[in-house]
């Protein structure tokens, strides 16, 4: 998506990752595995919206980055 990127924390995206993989690629932070929940979730391709932070907008991963 544009305007995004994936989240510069390696440890939080390697966590993120491992979720992923536990529900077959649906969000971990989502308590219902449906179509609307394969990763990037719909709430977050219509809303720009990733309760899990994987996906941030550029600038606060320039932030992260600068740390």
């Amino acid at each position: 998506m544009k305007n995004y990127r994936i989240n510069p924390n390696k440890k939080l995206v390697d966590t993120i990752m491992e979720g992923l993989q536990r529900k077959n690629g649906h969000c971990p932070c989502r308590l219902n595995v449906d179509d609307t929940t394969l990763c990037p979730c719909d709430e977050f391709v219509k809303d720009g919206i990733c309760k899990c932070k994987l996906f941030i907008p550029i600038e606060e991963a320039e932030k992260i980055v600068k740390k």
